[in-house]
């Protein structure tokens, strides 16, 4: 019973922090920032000022969308509306184009790259995520992180409710044979340089994908990847070891992004009955053994979200990795397997 209860609360404080209602597509404003991201989806076409929902598609969809970022904009948050849209003060959408098949998709891609030596991104959002929330997400890290190609999004068909859990759960199970064939579709059409950005729930989404591709004897789609980052993983450590083991060689780096702050994983935890997450272990036991690198972020503020979204809503944390991932500092192989970030290092160095 004090468990149920406990529940009931996590899932009402997770409900309080809703999103606003969509308010569709605006006109683009000259001080704003734009960016362009680019979507497949398993999502149906959406009702009224969406455009996808949240129910099941059997059949792929793709997209280019471009949003707009305020010039107001803070580094690691999303200015949303809470009434009427202003693309001066709030991030928008200002249009999106429909992309018919998955050839279209690769064609666009291509033609849209301005750095041939910058990686293509693949983001996979979490559970409780609307198309809009992805896109906002991606484009905020797009802008944020100072990428200069175009990112695609991989938008599961999540409830977009945080009483939606159980749905997420199935919808991942789901779309994972979709992504594993959008994986194999872009490697055929020499996309080069991947990597893979999941958050959350998605973690488990790429995990599954990847595994079935092993199973199915393609890891060449999977070593083809340039690296994998696991932000906040909502998986169970048992889970994971078992996914790992089947999968087989990890694409490296294979980064997991954890906190002991994240107050959405220990919802997680109470509603799967496990005491921790993969995104909340506390030292490289759970994953001793195995070819992965842990990043824990616990020292850094917690930024948006409750904690869930530290490595790309704190500033001081997207300032780091800004560094990192620019070649500034410390390269990839210097890390350990476990690494508190903002720790002193032997040297005297600080990593935050």
């Amino acid at each position: 019973m004090v468990n149920r209860f406990l529940v009931l609360l996590a899932l009402l404080a997770l409900t309080a922090c809703a999103r606003p209602q969509s308010a569709g597509f605006v006109e683009p404003v000259p001080e704003a920032s734009r960016e362009t991201i680019f979507i497949a989806t398993m999502r149906t076409e959406g009702q009224r000022g969406q455009m996808f929902g949240e129910k099941r598609s059997t059949v792929m969809s793709y997209a280019e969308l471009n949003i707009s970022i305020p010039p107001n904009h803070q580094i690691g948050r999303i200015e949303r509306s809470r009434g009427q849209i202003d693309a001066r003060r709030h991030f928008a959408p200002l249009s999106a184009t429909p992309l018919a098949n998955s050839a279209k998709l690769n064609e666009r891609l291509k033609a849209s790259r301005i750095s041939a030596e910058e990686p293509l991104l693949i983001f996979v959002h979490g559970y409780n995520n609307t198309l809009e929330d992805a896109a906002f997400r991606l484009a905020q890290i797009q802008h944020d992180f100072e990428l200069n190609n175009p990112a695609l999004l991989f938008s599961w068909p999540s409830a977009g409710d945080p009483l939606g859990y159980a749905y997420d759960r199935d919808s991942v199970l789901f779309a994972r044979t979709d992504f594993a064939r959008l994986l194999e579709a872009l490697n055929r059409a020499g996309q080069r340089r991947v990597i893979i950005l999941a958050h959350s729930m998605g973690s488990y989404l790429v995990m599954e994908s990847l595994r079935q591709l092993a199973l199915e004897g393609k890891t060449h789609n999977i070593d083809a990847l340039e690296a994998v980052v696991l932000m906040s993983p909502d998986i169970d450590p048992d889970v994971f070891r078992q996914q790992a083991g089947e999968i087989g060689r990890l694409p490296q780096p294979f980064i997991i992004m954890t906190t002991q702050k994240d107050r959405v994983l220990n919802v997680s935890s109470l509603l799967t009955g496990r005491k921790e997450r993969l995104g909340r272990i506390q030292n490289a036991e759970e994953v001793e053994g195995l070819d992965v690198s842990v990043m824990d972020f616990s020292l850094f503020e917690t930024g948006e979200n409750m904690g869930h979204m530290v490595p790309v809503s704190s500033p001081a944390a997207i300032r780091f990795l800004r560094r990192f991932t620019k070649g500034v500092g410390l390269a990839a192989n210097e890390f350990s397997r476990y690494v508190l970030l903002g720790e002193s290092r032997k040297d005297g160095r600080l990593l935050q």
